[in-house]
C-alpha cells in the first residue's frame, strides 16, 4: 500500500513559500529604491554629482533633468524699417472730394459728393500748400474739398492745373493747415523686388490713411490709355508695377520707398476676374515735369510736331498700302501723315501726306501712341530727327519743336 513522505512533502511547501516571499520582498525594495533614487536625483544635480547636467528651476508638474544651457527671454521692436517710412509720409496723405452739382429725384439742383480719391502734399511756398492727386479724381468737379490728417475736412481747395494724358492734377490750400509735406524720392533707381508701401482711402474716407506693403514688381511697363473713350489707344505711358493693394479711393494716394520718399503716384489698377496685386503708378520723376509745368503755367508745356489726323499704318487696308502708299512689303508698322498743319515744325521740314514716320531719332514709332509718347518727353526748343518712308525710299530730316498751341 502506498504513502506520502508527509515530512519531506511539508518541506517542499515550506521551501516554495519561503521562495516567494523573498522575490516579493526584493521587488518591493527595488522599487522603494527606485523612488528614493528618483527623489534625490534634483538635489544630486544641485551638487554637481552628474557632469554636463543642470536643474532647472521647479515648476509645477515639471521636475525633468536637461543638458545644461541657459535660458532667455526676448521682446520684439515694432519700430521696423517699414513703421519708420509711413511714419515720414502718412500724415502727407489726403482726401480728396470731388462735389458736383446733380439733380434728385424732384428735380431740384443740389451739391454732392461725386467721388472722393486721395492726394499727397508736396510743397509748402508762400503761406500756401500744394498737392498732387490724379486728374480723374477732381475731373467736371465745381467744388473741390480735402479731408487732412488731424481730422480736419471740408478744407477748400483750388485747381492750379490738371492734364488728362498724364492723369494729374495739383490743388492749392491754405498752408497753415499742413503740418507734414512729403518728400519725393528718385524713381529713375528703383529696383524690381524692392519693397513699396501704397497709402491712400480706399473705398472713401472712411479708410483713410490705410497702408499696404508689397514689392516693386516692374520698372519698365508701358500702359495704353483711352482718352476719348473710344476703345482706342490715344497714348502709351510709363508706369511702376507693384503687388501692395491698391484699390478704388487710392487714386491719387503716394507709392512710399523704404526710405519713406514718394517714388510714384498711384493711378490705375486693373481689377478683372482672376487678376490680383497688380497695381501700378506714375513714376515720381515722369510727374515731376508735369507738376512744374503746371504750377507754372497752368497747364503742360508739350512740343508739336504739326500733324493732323494721323494714322496708325496698322488701320490701313492692304490695298492702300500698295497705293497711294506705295509701300515697301516689310515696313508694316507705323504712322501715317494725312495731312500737315501749315507753317508747323512738319510742314516746314517738308514732311508731306502720305508719308509715313517710322521713326524718332534712336526710337522705333509702331503707333501714333508711341509718337505721342516718345514728343511728349521732349521739351519746346529740342529737335527730333524723324525717320518716314515717301513711297518705297527711306528719309530723313531734322525737326525743331514748337509749343503745342492746343491741349
Amino acid at each position: 500500500m502506498g504513502y506520502y513522505d508527509d515530512e519531506l512533502y511539508n518541506g517542499h511547501k515550506k521551501g516554495k513559500r519561503g521562495g516567494a516571499s523573498t522575490f516579493f520582498i526584493a521587488l518591493v525594495s527595488a522599487i522603494i529604491g527606485g523612488l528614493v533614487v528618483l527623489m534625490m536625483v534634483p538635489t544630486l544635480l544641485k551638487s554637481g554629482y552628474f557632469p554636463g547636467w543642470t536643474a532647472l528651476p521647479e515648476q509645477p508638474g515639471q521636475r525633468e533633468p536637461v543638458i545644461g544651457g541657459n535660458t532667455a527671454n526676448y521682446s520684439v521692436n515694432v519700430n521696423t524699417a517699414i513703421v519708420d517710412a509711413v511714419e515720414k509720409v502718412e500724415n502727407a496723405v489726403v482726401g480728396v472730394v470731388n462735389i458736383q452739382q446733380r439733380r434728385d429725384f424732384f428735380g431740384f439742383v443740389e451739391e454732392g459728393t461725386a467721388g472722393t480719391g486721395s492726394g499727397i502734399v508736396f510743397r509748402k511756398a508762400g503761406g500756401k500748400a500744394y498737392i498732387v492727386t490724379n486728374y480723374h479724381v477732381i475731373e467736371r468737379a465745381e467744388q473741390v474739398q480735402v479731408a487732412l490728417a488731424n481730422g480736419e475736412k471740408n478744407v477748400e481747395a483750388k485747381v492750379v492745373g490738371a492734364d488728362e494724358y498724364t492723369d494729374l492734377a495739383v490743388l492749392e490750400i491754405d498752408g497753415s493747415k499742413v503740418e507734414q509735406v512729403a518728400e519725393f524720392g528718385d524713381s529713375s533707381k528703383v529696383k524690381v523686388g524692392e519693397p513699396a508701401i501704397a497709402i491712400g482711402n480706399p473705398l472713401g474716407l472712411a479708410f483713410s490713411r490705410t497702408v499696404t506693403q508689397g514689392i516693386i514688381s516692374s520698372t519698365e511697363r508701358t500702359m495704353p490709355v483711352d482718352i476719348d473713350g473710344d476703345n482706342e489707344t490715344d497714348l502709351e505711358v510709363n508706369v511702376l508695377q507693384t503687388d501692395a493693394a491698391i484699390n478704388p479711393g487710392n487714386s491719387g494716394g503716394p507709392l512710399v520707398n523704404i526710405a519713406g520718399q514718394v517714388i510714384g503716384i498711384n493711378s490705375m489698377k486693373i481689377a478683372k476676374t482672376g487678376v490680383e496685386g497688380l497695381g501700378f503708378a506714375i513714376p515720381i520723376d515722369d510727374a515731376n515735369k508735369i507738376i512744374d509745368d503746371l504750377i507754372r503755367y497752368k497747364s503742360v508745356q508739350r512740343p508739336m510736331l504739326g500733324l493732323e489726323r494721323p494714322v496708325d499704318l496698322g488701320q490701313v487696308p492692304e490695298d492702300a498700302r500698295r497705293d497711294p502708299l506705295q509701300l515697301p512689303g516689310d515696313v508694316e508698322s507705323g504712322v501715317v501723315i494725312t495731312s500737315v498743319t501749315p507753317m508747323s515744325p512738319a510742314d516746314k521740314a517738308g514732311l508731306k501726306r502720305y508719308d509715313v514716320i517710322v521713326q524718332l531719332d534712336d526710337q522705333k514709332i509702331e503707333s501714333l501712341a508711341q509718337l505721342r509718347k516718345y514728343l511728349f518727353q521732349k521739351r519746346v526748343g529740342d529737335t527730333v530727327q524723324i525717320t518716314f518712308y515717301r513711297g518705297s525710299i527711306k528719309k530723313s530730316v531734322n525737326v525743331t519743336l514748337v509749343k503745342q498751341l492746343m491741349q
